[in-house]
């Protein structure tokens, strides 16, 4: 590889690592492809096509499971109407908003509040662990925690 190529490569890493900083801090505002590729100077297809290469999934799909992780603290909380978190934490429509985070938690937001929010489900398990219990599972690890038959 040559030393051109190679400082592009890195340069491109550096461009998707600061588009995925980005969305972890500003989840909450509305983001699209073409913004943040217009951050990054990349185009909407490069950028989706690199971040996908390089983390395993599309931008808007990294996004939506910040979103939808952040969901989830609020709704345990249980303070919040299941309409207040899904502004609270970027989306615009209520809709999508209960679609995918019923496809990445398993059971709706609704459901999720009711059963987390007096629970204490993470009651005595440290903060490092509970934040990777309470991860909602990608639709690409899905299909890897299924048990395998011998």
């Amino acid at each position: 590889m040559s030393e051109s190529s190679e400082a592009d490569r890195l340069r491109d890493l550096a461009r998707l690592r600061r588009v995925r900083d980005r969305i972890d801090r500003d989840y909450a505002e509305p983001l699209n492809v073409e913004a943040l590729a217009r951050g990054a100077h990349m185009s909407a297809g490069h950028l989706s096509r690199e971040f996908r290469r390089v983390y395993g999934e599309s931008p808007y799909s990294y996004l939506m499971t910040r979103r939808i992780e952040r969901a989830m603290a609020l709704l345990r909380r249980g303070d919040l109407t299941v309409t207040d978190v899904c502004f609270a934490v970027g989306c615009s429509s209520l809709g999508t908003f209960s679609t995918r985070f019923t496809e990445l938690v398993g059971v709706p937001p609704s459901v999720y509040r009711e059963r987390e929010s007096g629970a204490e489900s993470t009651a005595g398990i440290p903060a490092c662990l509970a934040k990777q219990v309470t991860r909602p599972v990608r639709n690409r690890e899905a299909a890897s925690r299924s048990p395998r038959l011998a």
